[in-house]
């Protein structure tokens, strides 16, 4: 039944923005959709980072953001992704700088910013990542803006979150760009980010 729910939700995310998820792996990027009643993908939110400094969507602003949804305790997905926009930032050269990594936790119960800032300064991430979390009902209002999910799977300490594993990668205006699917190579990655933002300039 969680399958099935997330697979209803991520094809919505796919529908709303004109089958951008696949688009943009072989053709141009996807637009953001602004057309009166379109689904719109971003917008305010109130958390704090791994410092415990209060942070809001403003945040995107003057920088190209890839935004993603995960946790401290998951065990593939969300290193993967780290590890992967790692690399393809580096493969940006000096367009590198213009890009922040935030990853937003869906796990506010043991996420504290200590926790975040002791997992995000592992040296098999990037440097310069941006975590952060809030209260549960600052963490929902964020995945609701994102249209993203999350749900808790287990009992106990030793419990998972299940979650979007899409990164949504913002522009300067902290306007939604386009998806990066989960899976794609550091190349791929980084020609993506890199087409997103020569249309964006």
């Amino acid at each position: 039944m969680k399958q099935f729910r997330l697979a209803v939700i991520l094809c919505c995310i796919a529908a709303a923005i004109g089958l951008g998820v696949l688009v943009s792996i072989k053709g141009p990027p996807p637009k953001a959709p602004k057309a009166e009643g379109a689904l719109q993908i971003g917008g305010d939110f109130k958390l704090v980072d791994q410092d415990g400094k209060p942070v809001d969507q403003r945040m995107l602003k003057g920088k190209w953001s890839a935004v993603f949804f995960g946790f401290t305790y998951c065990p593939d997905i969300c290193p993967t992704t780290l590890q992967t926009l790692g690399t393809a930032v580096d493969q940006l050269g000096p367009k590198g700088k213009d890009l922040q990594i935030i990853l937003i936790s869906v796990d506010p119960e043991r996420d504290t910013p200590p926790t975040l800032k002791a997992y995000l300064a592992s040296p098999g991430f990037p440097k310069g990542i941006i975590g952060l979390t809030g209260t549960p009902d600052q963490v929902k209002g964020a995945v609701k803006a994102y249209r993203a999910y999350f749900e808790k799977d287990g009992t106990g300490d030793a419990y998972l979150v299940n979650h979007t594993s899409l990164i949504y990668l913002m522009n300067p205006k902290g306007e939604f760009s386009r998806v990066l699917t989960y899976g794609l190579s550091p190349d791929e990655n980084a020609r993506q980010i890199l087409d997103a933002m020569k249309v964006g300039s």
